[in-house]
Order: structure tokens, then sequence, then C-alpha cells
């Protein structure tokens, strides 16, 4: 099996196919590098793609020490995926909390991204909603520890921006579950109260998205009620970002919609890669509804 070794000496699983200009896909904490497969079959034909499994996820190592999971170090573990396979830059492709990590990624790291495409991130940005996430994210926690993933899973499969996903494809849901069924206890543990909830607002971090250089795609489901308000600040805030609202979709919509994904991710890649992604032109963000001067 293939492994890599971050900075500070953790051990994660990848795989990488094709040929080419290089993608690097970043999963969510309900998935892992096996969610990545409709992409990677897709756009492998043309570009050399390497899926990852974050810390925590097994067959990577699963730290027993809280401080070794962050949003820092899920952010520069995309840079050890990049140094160890000797790339210098990459479009990132990201959701959920691998779109937080590519988001980080686009403002930490600006020269190591050929594109960014954050996808279904937003959970728990909102002002009024980060007490209230925090708390879930460590109830989420304790019930991961209490009844184990196999039976935590189900419950967690089955969330509100979930349910559109086993409704549209039984057959892909169900293979989802599996997956996080799959998972490490230990790691999602370690990943709730380590990333997830220690992870900085959006709106705490308008100031670094504004310093973005790289051609960005924010994506989201329109029924990925906590991603919608979010999307629009980093539409608002990252001067080279567009936002695609993926119709009748929830969180996981690479899975859920994987021909719509691949088609909308293709169009944006053959963009960046031709040079004929734009910067958003600055008379369109006059404060006059009708354009009055």
């Amino acid at each position: 099996m293939p492994h890599l070794t971050t900075d500070d000496g953790v051990k994660l699983y990848y795989e990488e196919t094709g040929s080419g200009i290089p993608i690097v896909f970043v999963h969510e904490f309900a998935g892992d590098y096996r969610a990545w497969e409709p992409q990677v079959r897709y756009f492998s034909r043309r570009y050399r793609c390497i899926a990852y499994n974050a810390r925590g996820y097994p067959p990577s190592d699963v730290p027993k020490e809280a401080a070794r999971y962050s949003q820092d170090r899920a952010r520069d573990d995309i840079r050890a995926v990049l140094d160890a396979l000797k790339i210098d830059k990459a479009h990132i492709v990201g959701l959920s909390m691998g779109g937080f990590a590519t988001l980080h990624f686009g403002f930490t790291h600006q020269d190591r991204a050929r594109s960014l495409v954050i996808a279904g991130c937003g959970y728990g940005a909102a002002r009024d909603k980060r007490e209230q996430f925090t708390s879930e994210a460590e109830a989420s926690a304790r019930a991961f520890e209490t009844n184990g993933m196999e039976k935590q899973a189900e419950a967690y499969g089955l969330g509100p921006t979930r349910v559109q996903f086993q409704n549209k494809d039984p057959r892909g849901w169900s293979e989802f579950l599996q997956q996080l069924k799959e998972h490490s206890t230990e790691g999602a543990v370690g990943t709730l109260r380590g990333v997830q909830a220690r992870r900085p607002s959006l709106y705490d971090l308008v100031d670094k998205m504004k310093t973005i250089t790289a051609p960005a795609l924010v994506m989201t489901g329109d029924e990925d009620w906590p991603c919608l308000e979010p999307g629009i600040l980093m539409k608002q805030t990252i001067p080279t970002a567009a936002l695609l609202v993926m119709p009748n979709a929830g969180h996981g919509i690479n899975t859920e919609d994987p021909g719509a994904f691949n088609a909308h991710l293709a169009d944006f890649l053959h963009t960046v890669d031709r040079g004929k992604w734009p910067a958003r032109d600055p008379r369109a963000l006059v404060a006059s509804i009708l354009g009055n001067r």
C-alpha cells in the first residue's frame, strides 16, 4: 500500500491514477479516498489524479494525541501530498471537511494551487450557529465513542443533507453508508473534536479569502442548507470565485450527482488550463443596485 509521511510523522495512504496535470482530491468527514471514485475514473483519462485518506482514516495513521488533529494540520497535509509526490502545483478539489482544507490551503499556500474547488463548505460558519455547531460536533463525537462507528454511521448517514442521496440513488447511498461504517471510531472522534469543532468561522476569514489568487469554483447543493449562505460569502469575497449551485442536491454532491459534478468540474478545469478563467471585474462590486452613479 502506498503511503507518504507528513512533516509531523503521520503516514497518509494515497492512490494515484493517470498522467498529466495533477488533481488532488480531498475528502469529507463521512467519506474517504473511495468517495472520489466517480471523479478518478473520469478525470484520470486526461489528468494525474491523486486521492488520499486524511489522518484518522485507515489505512492512513490514526494518531492518538488530540493535538495532531486540527484545521492547520488538514491544510498542511495537502501540501505534504504535493511535496511527497514532487508536485509543484495542482488543482485542489475538496468537499466539506476537504473543502475547508482546500480553502485554507488556497490562502496559505498560494503558489501551490493551480485552482481550488471548494465544495460543500460552510458547516458551522454562520455566527449565530457557531455555538450550536460546536455543541453538535461534541455530541456527535460522544455518540461515536458510545455507540461505535457501525451503529452511529446509520444515524449520521441519514442527516438532513444526506437523505437527498438516499432518495436519488439508494444503491449509491448504501455504498456510502457501508464505507462510512468501516471508518475508525477513534479517528472520527479525533477529527470531530480537533478539526470540525475548532475550525474558525468563514466570516472570520474574510480578509484572508480576499487574498486568494488561484481560480476558484465554489459548489454546493441547493438543499445543503448550512452551505448556501457561506457559498455566497465566498463568492463575494474571493476575487477569482464563481458560485455553482446544483439543483435538488444535498451535501455529497460528487457522489449524489457524479455526472453533473464531473461536467461542471471538467468545464472549470479546461477553462483554467487554457488560461481563460477571469478575476472579478471591479465594476461588479459597486454598492448601487441599478448601477446609478
